[in-house]
């Protein structure tokens, strides 16, 4: 098993000895709105359809994504999350030489390792705070075929501007960007324009699900791309990899756009209030908050903590970070927090300003 992911809440749970209901995770990223109003409601109704055998391809919950996203349901594949086109994503692009933008999400390199390549890294750093140069990136891609970028990004909540991400893939016609929107619709309305419809080939947008409609456990992510590069990835795919509920749940997001429309637009205005109010709670010398449009801080410890410590101490009082020391290009220097409810993120400010040593 990889072992690229973050906190586990059943194991501290089982450290604390209480059920994992009483953890709170601030580890996992995912909408603190929780679900869409009504998504639930819709699939406690649908539970017979577990009965039978779900659509073989996702048909209907890809006309449904394509409609929210506004592209041809030709350009979009339906998988078992995003992860599954990110293990896939070598071998049907008939990649051999990849660079990963970092520090970012672990699964890249691990779906190019599964295919026995070593990607290359182009690193950002706290003294541009994680943000990418994108002159010194369009250098790095020489001899690339194919590059991982998240944007807005996985731990650092950067993200990489419009216009010269654009510029960027239209420079390197040659070179396949995979650009993993997981979490654009977190960031502002005016900075939230992603690449599915820049029309560009040499483009791959994976968009997913999960996050800001609070829904990981039903696995759904798609793939947007040209044609031809669909079918790249259908060759790989295996059948009934969008499970009935799954499906039920993409289908209810595109039958209620106005009401995704307005859940994304609250999500925001409450990440925006709360983010400011988290930030300013966590005002000291003794910890740095790093920009971000996302659900989640960047956060860096002082020289004398560590990053397991402190979240060992957060973790005895049942509160659940994310140590980045795994992310490749960090180290025990950060922890990653996501924004809850109001009360949780006052909780969590005050532990971690006392595990830091910067009062209560």
């Amino acid at each position: 098993m990889l072992e690229g992911h973050g906190g586990n809440v059943f194991a501290l749970a089982e450290r604390l000895g209480c059920r994992p209901e009483e953890i709170v995770d601030m580890s996992s990223n995912i909408n603190p709105l929780g679900a869409l109003p009504g998504l639930i409601d819709h699939l406690r109704d649908r539970m017979d359809r577990i009965r039978v055998l779900p659509e073989v391809d996702g048909r209907a919950a890809i006309r449904a994504l394509a409609g929210l996203l506004g592209v041809e349901p030709e350009r979009v594949l339906a998988g078992c999350g995003t992860t599954q086109f990110i293990y896939t994503a070598c071998a049907a692009l008939a990649s051999r030489r990849v660079l990963i933008v970092g520090p970012t999400y672990a699964d890249y390199a691990d779906g190019c390792r599964v295919h026995g390549i070593e990607p290359d890294f182009f690193l950002t750093g706290p003294a541009e705070e994680f943000a990418p140069d994108p002159e010194r990136l369009a250098a790095a891609l020489a001899g690339c075929d194919t590059v991982f970028l998240c944007n807005p990004n996985n731990p650092t909540g950067r993200l990489m501007a419009h216009a010269d991400l654009v510029e960027l893939c239209r420079s390197h016609p040659r070179v396949r960007f995979i650009i993993d929107e997981s979490y654009l619709p977190f960031a502002p309305a005016d900075q939230a324009r992603g690449m599915a419809g820049c029309g560009l080939d040499n483009v791959l947008v994976l968009w997913s699900v999960s996050k800001i409609f609070g829904m990981p456990g039903l696995r759904a992510g798609f793939l947007v791309a040209t044609p031809a590069v669909i079918d790249r990835f259908r060759r790989w795919m295996q059948p009934w990899c969008l499970n009935s509920l799954a499906q039920e749940a993409v289908c209810f997001l595109g039958a209620n756009r106005p009401a995704v429309t307005a859940f994304i637009d609250r999500t925001r205005a409450y990440l925006a209030e709360e983010g400011e109010g988290f930030r300013r709670r966590l005002g000291s010398d003794r910890l740095t908050l790093f920009p971000s449009v996302t659900s989640y801080v960047l956060i860096g410890l002082p020289l004398d903590r560590r990053a397991t410590e402190v979240c060992t101490l957060l973790g005895d009082q049942r509160l659940l970070i994310r140590n980045c020391a795994n992310f490749h290009g960090l180290d025990e220097r950060y922890v990653r927090i996501a924004l809850k409810d109001a009360a949780s993120n006052h909780l969590v400010a005050r532990h971690l300003l006392a595990a830091v040593g910067a009062g209560g």
